[in-house]
């Protein structure tokens, strides 16, 4: 079970709609039970229904319920019933719309999930008191479990300290030039990697582990969502904006402090020279100013130092797996869904 093999060859996203079985009906009643306006908002935002209100086809499957997905297998994976975690799957779902939403205000994104971003139609009030709702949601939503209350409420409190550590030196990063990849790391672990972790050790908590084995998962979620953010960071520079819903190009633009960027930046060499006299230059990116930094990262071996990281944080997760001594089905499961996230298509 320790040993660290590549899958059969991909395809998609493993299908998740027995997560989605599970958790819609409760997360449902989590949204509908906000106040009239927020519930409008967070409706929106997860695509149930239009900006005037009207219902849309609810799509299942997919990698949409990645996060509920590795808190109900993580249940299953210490011996309970996923069942038990439905309360934990609804908190992190809730918590990851509440980061979302509060993202797309902080970098000004105009589009979410191919549609315009909640802000943008709603105005920028709406979309943070419906984020601010959402987390009290999560919070209430771990009233609901049966056995854990007080330690999964912990579990999720220490994650959400981390994820606002980590997302404030995301936002710091836009200010200053000299950021290493170790800054980067610890700025992924909180920003990407807490909630991820918080996800497979709610699972843990909840389906009654030892905290030998919660601290396992937890350790494997946080590796995972490290490699995802080093692995979007690729999709965000070299990806297809019709698989991403958001245009690609745009951190460049925004020239954020990606793994890619940071990478290349502290490279040796006339192409990291050249991107660092790029990046401080005074005005936005145009497009060919994108297209010169696209080409000058991968040059500087920006690209190719990501995707070696995040082989490197996803093998790490595979270990702490292991020492969790999941069940075999649930170990298959999770190695699935852990490669599917850090191999996407670019």
């Amino acid at each position: 079970m320790s040993q660290i093999t590549d899958p059969a060859p991909v395809g998609a996203f493993p299908r998740l709609d027995w997560v989605d079985d599970a958790l819609i009906p409760a997360l449902r009643a989590a949204v509908e039970a906000l106040p009239a306006a927020e519930r409008l908002v967070a409706r929106y935002h997860r695509g149930w229904c239009e900006a005037d209100g009207t219902p849309r086809p609810v799509v299942t499957g997919g990698g949409k319920a990645v996060r509920p997905a590795l808190t109900l297998l993580s249940a299953a994976a210490v011996g309970a019933s996923p069942s038990a975690a439905v309360p934990g799957a609804v908190a992190v779902e809730l918590v990851h719309d509440f980061t979302l939403l509060h993202d797309d205000v902080i970098d000004g994104d105009e589009l979410r999930r191919h549609r315009p971003a909640a802000w943008s139609l709603f105005g920028t009030p709406a979309a943070v008191l419906t984020g601010d709702a959402l987390l009290v949601a999560a919070l209430r939503a771990l009233t609901d479990a049966s056995a854990g209350r007080a330690t999964a409420v912990q579990e999720l409190v220490g994650a959400l300290l981390e994820l606002v550590e980590g997302q404030s030196r995301d936002v710091a990063f836009e200010q200053t030039y000299d950021v290493s990849v170790a800054d980067y790391l610890a700025m992924a672990t909180g920003k990407t990697g807490a909630l991820i972790g918080c996800a497979c050790a709610l699972g843990g908590v909840l389906g009654g582990a030892e905290p030998d084995r919660v601290a396992g998962l937890r350790e494997f979620g946080r590796r995972l969502g490290v490699a995802f953010q080093c692995a979007d960071d690729v999709l965000g520079i070299w990806g297809r904006s019709a698989r991403s819903g958001k245009p690609v190009g745009a951190d460049l633009a925004a020239r954020k402090k990606s793994l890619p960027v940071v990478a290349a930046l502290a490279a040796p060499g006339a192409a990291a020279g050249r991107l660092r006299d790029l990046y401080r230059a005074p005005g936005p990116l145009g497009e060919d100013g994108i297209a010169l930094a696209r080409r000058l990262v991968e040059e500087a071996g920006g690209r190719q130092a990501a995707e070696e990281e995040a082989h490197r944080q996803w093998a790490a997760a595979l270990r702490a797996l292991a020492r969790a001594r999941p069940t075999a089905d649930a170990y298959r499961q999770l190695h699935d869904i852990a490669w599917a996230m850090t191999h996407r298509e670019s």
